[in-house]
């Protein structure tokens, strides 16, 4: 009977050894990645961040017309949270901490890290050339480093297709534009590592380099090796299948913006996620459960110096650079009526989250004056001009546009392939 039992138990172990050692599922994931633990924060200082945020927030955005969420942590403590407004303004559905938004250019954030872990796992190299992923590619002498810093001087794809002979009633895709960058070459902006120029085409690039590395599309690898393991239940890459489903925007005064053909190009936007969703993505970037502390830091630093100024960007990252010491890490970003602000004070470990998807300037200034609450971050000695730290919606926004019909279905060998 002894013998029994000790022939159960190791049956068991074993059972459950090679059930836990399977390779490439994506729950494995979940194992390297454990929640880090919120530091202390007192009550007297909770207590005094609190009512600075709340009169901050109730006579200022919250009375702007704002429609969306709010969340601002310390140390990963979550101090203030707040959410209004309706998800489509045409229903009674209000907006609550699961309401996904589309988060624009601060999607560029995550797809910067997903190749930095590529490269962490030595499957590409900053070094490397566009040209070894896309046979053909027409410009030399550009590469992944310089996709990531907006250095490389190739032409915004939002410009050349909005000005080329597309059927503005197909959905452009990634592979569309990469297509369109060989057979038409369009001229570059500047020549490779001349200057700085904000550029979505990188970003669409480098997400699409993910595909041919992992041989997984990108929405997938995402969901699989970010999402998935940083529960991060509420975050997704938005395909054509989400068109129906996914949260819609508006104009500032409440006019639906309708899908157009650039909507489906992933990278440089199209990841849409919660205020709670990305504290998880903040608090993970300050372990090293998704990339080292080298390459997290080389994410983090100044990476253009032509012009001097407090304004510069990493690798996938926007950065101030005050002259007081102090440094924001962080991304805004508009696309269509959505407007989003996510930022990191570094020093104080703060976290700065607001989302909305009815267009409102008023966000990107509110976060920004934030910074002050916890530490000398000069933001009312500095000018707020979202244009130009945000020019990810280069379409006219136009009455016109927001009428436009929208696009029809991708080719069927586009969307099967999605």
């Amino acid at each position: 009977m002894k013998n029994l039992f000790l022939f159960a138990v190791l049956l068991c172990l074993y059972v459950s050894c090679n059930t836990s050692s399977g390779k490439g599922k994506p729950e494995d994931d979940s194992l390297q990645y454990y929640p880090p633990t919120p530091g202390k924060l007192d009550k007297e200082d909770f207590r005094s961040y609190y009512r600075q945020l709340s009169s901050f927030f109730d006579t200022g955005l919250l009375k702007s017309g704002f429609n969306g969420g709010i969340l601002i942590a310390k140390d990963g403590n979550i101090i203030y949270e707040k959410y209004q407004g309706k998800v489509d303004l045409r229903k009674n559905d209000s907006i609550t901490s699961n309401t996904s938004f589309h988060i624009a250019s601060t999607s560029k954030t995550f797809t910067a890290i997903a190749i930095l872990r590529l490269i962490q796992e030595n499957q590409l190299s900053l070094n490397d050339t566009i040209a070894k992923f896309f046979p053909g590619f027409p410009y030399a002498d550009i590469t992944v480093k310089l996709l990531l810093s907006h250095r490389s001087g190739l032409p915004n794809y939002l410009y050349f297709m909005s000005n080329s002979n597309w059927d503005k009633k197909k959905y452009v895709t990634n592979e569309d534009v990469l297509q369109f960058l060989i057979n038409e070459k369009p001229n570059k902006s500047y020549s490779p590592d001349k200057r700085f120029n904000y550029c979505n085409t990188n970003f669409v690039l480098l997400a699409f380099i993910v595909d041919r590395i992992t041989g997984k599309s990108f929405p997938e690898y995402m969901q699989q090796k970010i999402f998935n393991p940083l529960q991060m239940a509420n975050s997704f890459v938005f395909t054509y299948k989400d068109t129906l489903s996914a949260t819609t925007s508006f104009t500032y005064n409440g006019t639906f913006w309708n899908n157009d053909f650039l909507d489906i190009t992933y990278g440089d936007k199209n990841i849409y996620s919660t205020p709670l969703d990305l504290l998880k993505w903040d608090q993970a970037l300050y372990t090293d459960q998704l990339l080292n502390s080298a390459l997290l830091d080389s994410a983090f630093a100044p990476h253009s110096f032509e012009k001097p100024s407090i304004h510069n960007y990493g690798l996938g990252w926007r950065l101030q650079l005050l002259p007081n010491g102090k440094k924001v890490v962080y991304h805004f970003g508009k696309w269509h009526g959505f407007n989003a602000s996510f930022a990191r004070l570094i020093d104080e470990k703060a976290t700065i989250i607001i989302l909305g998807n009815k267009f409102n300037r008023n966000i990107y200034g509110a976060a920004s004056q934030c910074y002050d609450i916890f530490g000398d971050y000069m933001q009312t000695r500095q000018p707020q001009n979202d244009d130009s730290e945000n020019p990810e919606a280069v379409v006219k926004e136009t009455k016109k546009e927001t009428k436009s019909t929208s696009p029809a279905k991708p080719k069927a060998d586009v969307k099967k392939r999605r």
